[in-house]
C-alpha cells in the first residue's frame, strides 16, 4: 500500500535538517577556534549532508530495482561513514569543551537524520503521485 507521507512528519523532518544544520553553523560562528578548524567542521558537515543524501536515493533505488552499481553504492556508505569518522577524530583531538563536542555531536547526528529523512519524504510523495 502506498500511502502519502503525512504534512507532520514532512514538517518534523525539516525542522530536523534545519535545527541541526543551523544548530551547527551558529554554533560554530560563536566558537572561539581558528577560522580553518571553522571550515574543517563545516566541510564534514555539507560532506555528511550530501552523502547521507546519496546513500538514501542509492538504497532507496536498489529496493525499486533500479540500477545502481556497487560501487557508487559503495562510496554512499564510505563517504557516510567518513563523514563520522572525521567529525568524532575532529572533536576527539578539538580543545573544546566537552559539552560544545556534545553539541557538535547531535547537531550533526540531527542534521543528518532531518536530510535524511527529508530525502525520504520527497522520494516518497514523488511515488505517490505516480501511483494516483
Amino acid at each position: 500500500m502506498i500511502q502519502k507521507t503525512s504534512n507532520a512528519f514532512i514538517a518534523a523532518s525539516w525542522v530536523a535538517l534545519g535545527a541541526g544544520t543551523i544548530g551547527f553553523i551558529v554554533g560554530l560562528a560563536r566558537a572561539e577556534m581558528l577560522l580553518n578548524e571553522k571550515g574543517y567542521y563545516f566541510t564534514v558537515l555539507m560532506f555528511g549532508l550530501f552523502a547521507v543524501v546519496s546513500l538514501q536515493k542509492s538504497v532507496r533505488d536498489r529496493l525499486e530495482k533500479l540500477p545502481v552499481t556497487d560501487m557508487y553504492y559503495g562510496i554512499c556508505w564510505f563517504g557516510t561513514l567518513l563523514s563520522i569518522v572525521l567529525l568524532v577524530v575532529g572533536l576527539w583531538n578539538a580543545t573544546i569543551l566537552p559539552s560544545e563536542k556534545g553539541f557538535y555531536a547531535f547537531a550533526f547526528l540531527l542534521a543528518l537524520f532531518g536530510a535524511i529523512s527529508v530525502q525520504k519524504n520527497t522520494r516518497d510523495n514523488m511515488t505517490f503521485g505516480q501511483s494516483e
